[in-house]
């Protein structure tokens, strides 16, 4: 099992260890980790519909995420309202963004356009097996697969050329409180839903993993435990998003540590600008690190705890 953890785990090193210098090759790379996960999670809607009682499989998707969902945001809320107290971090008059760069409407559509991927996969397989092409299921585990190590290489390299120096992150001490709450108490979250979803304790610490990253959840988790659950891990860590749009408005003045963490990994792209918005300029480097880190510890934690 470790043998297979290392060879996912080497496109991400190796893309890690790329340097990119020019502008035009990151734009080129950011577009391909998106291009791939827009296929990786089509592919694992073509996936889905070659389940057997489909519909019985996905209703239970449904149950198994919510309660996923349900104790790790308990979880998660408890312990980023303790660090809020002990913090006493105040974004109080804080000026508000006026121009940010992307709307909450925006967000949520790209969001929700994820999840219209996955449904459109679903429906072209059922298309597929009606005109009896079965064996396209196999192929579009084996894409997806092979689709997973070119995004990890992206990613790696996404991360080194990020623009975020090690030392930058492990000064700001916010940022690592932050981060370090969240994931240890979605892991602990991960534990207790772990015997109410009939998973182990090692699946339910991954499916915790994800902090939000439900692109990358999915498809890691679906690869090793299949479409199922790969889809618990998307629809969990896509509701961590949806909810941290409602909650960082409401708490981000008197509770700042928890509207910034309670969004994960997405603090440091997709909820930033609500962040940035409601919260001031002062939240933005804080965001920033506490996603950065979580975003560097989803993937190699997911592939530990598959591997064990």
């Amino acid at each position: 099992m470790l043998s297979g953890l290392l060879i996912v785990l080497l496109p991400l090193v190796l893309g890690y260890l790329v340097p990119v210098r020019s502008p035009d090759v990151l734009a080129v790379i950011n577009r391909g980790v998106s291009a791939s996960v827009y296929v990786i999670l089509l592919l694992m809607g073509i996936s889905l519909a070659g389940l057997d009682e489909l519909g019985r499989e996905l209703s239970r998707m449904g149950g198994q995420a919510l309660t996923l969902f349900t104790v790790i945001t308990a979880c998660n809320l408890l312990a980023l309202g303790w660090l809020s107290q002990r913090l006493a971090l105040r974004m109080g008059p804080s000026p508000v963004v006026a121009n940010a760069p992307t709307t909450k409407l925006a967000a949520l559509a790209g969001s929700l356009a994820l999840v219209a991927v996955v449904a459109g996969g679903v429906l072209i397989g059922l298309a597929l097996a009606w005109l009896g092409g079965d064996a396209i299921f196999q192929h579009a585990e084996l894409l997806a697969e092979w689709v997973l190590y070119v995004l990890l290489a992206l990613i790696g390299c996404q991360l080194r050329n990020s623009g975020m120096p090690l030392r930058q992150i492990l000064l700001n001490r916010h940022g690592l409180a932050i981060a370090m709450t969240l994931a240890v108490s979605s892991l602990i979250g991960g534990l207790l839903a772990a015997p109410l979803l009939s998973l182990s304790w090692n699946e339910g610490l991954a499916m915790a993993s994800g902090f939000g990253w439900y692109s990358l959840s999915a498809i890691l988790v679906g690869d090793q435990l299949g479409p199922v659950f790969g889809g618990v891990a998307f629809f969990n860590d896509l509701s961590r998003e949806l909810l941290a749009f409602i909650l960082i408005p409401l708490f981000i003045k008197r509770h700042a540590p928890l509207a910034i963490g309670y969004g994960g990994a997405t603090s440091m792209d997709f909820t930033l600008p609500v962040i940035q918005q409601h919260g001031g300029v002062a939240c933005v480097p804080i965001a920033v690190v506490s996603g950065f880190i979580l975003s560097l510890l989803s993937p190699p934690l997911i592939l530990f705890f598959l591997s064990l």
